[in-house]
């Protein structure tokens, strides 16, 4: 048949590979944290008042967040914190032969990122953080910060609403800095980048580990919510 009148049928494109993806994720995670630890430093020379500070700092991070994963979304999927990789793994969204490889690209990136933001304001390229975190409270708030990210992103991308992930995890962090006593890090990936900030948004090397093992404790109970609740087990991927 003429040419003109041939059906053009066209393939879909091929996934990232995954040394793109995991460039993708380093990328975003040192973006994050650029913006967490820089809005905190700019935040406290801006004024002294904390209520200020971290409003600052939560609506810069949460602004970031949304920019992130709608720009790094299609390439990677913008998880950008080992506890949402594990959910997705979990729900067999990810392979398991990737886990390692993503979360290690997005630690090298949140400890790039601690570092430029540090430089960016003039300090030392590496300044270990002294604050220390490590109350019952602030732990107990890691949990429930880490439960409802993962249970919100594996949600959506379990109903197949992924455009709404950029939005409700700008949202759900943004407000988690302030319902949550920890003020919402929800992420071993950041915790561990924060160490090596001396800042406003920094941990103590001694805190990290207690806020990880909190984060780990809230992304099973995610997990367990979004199985048991929030969706049919038919949606589960197989």
């Amino acid at each position: 048949m003429p040419y003109s009148d041939r059906v053009t049928v066209e393939l879909p494109a091929a996934p990232p590979s995954l040394p793109i993806r995991m460039l993708a994720e380093a990328l975003g995670s040192a973006g994050l944290i650029t913006a967490v630890v820089g809005s905190g430093i700019m935040a406290t020379r801006l004024t002294d008042d904390v209520g200020v500070q971290l409003l600052i700092n939560a609506v810069a991070t949460a602004a970031a967040l949304v920019v992130l994963i709608v720009v790094l979304g299609p390439v990677s999927g913008a998880q950008l914190n080992p506890a949402v990789t594990l959910g997705l793994a979990a729900q067999r969204l990810v392979p398991l032969r990737e886990i390692v490889p993503i979360v290690v690209a997005q630690v090298v990136g949140f400890i790039a990122g601690a570092v430029l933001a540090n430089l960016m304001f003039g300090g030392a390229a590496i300044s270990i953080s002294t604050t220390a975190r490590t109350s019952p409270g602030l732990l107990l708030g890691e949990v429930v910060a880490a439960a409802g990210l993962v249970a919100v992103v594996v949600t959506l991308v379990l109903r197949g609403q992924q455009g709404w992930v950029p939005a409700a995890v700008g949202l759900y962090i943004g407000s988690a800095y302030f319902f949550t006593s920890s003020t919402s890090f929800a992420n071993p990936g950041i915790t561990i980048g924060r160490m090596f900030s001396d800042s406003f948004a920094g941990i103590a090397p001694a805190s990290a580990p207690g806020f990880i093992a909190a984060q780990l404790v809230g992304t099973a109970l995610g997990i367990a919510v979004v199985r048991w609740v929030l969706v049919p087990r038919s949606m589960h991927a197989r």
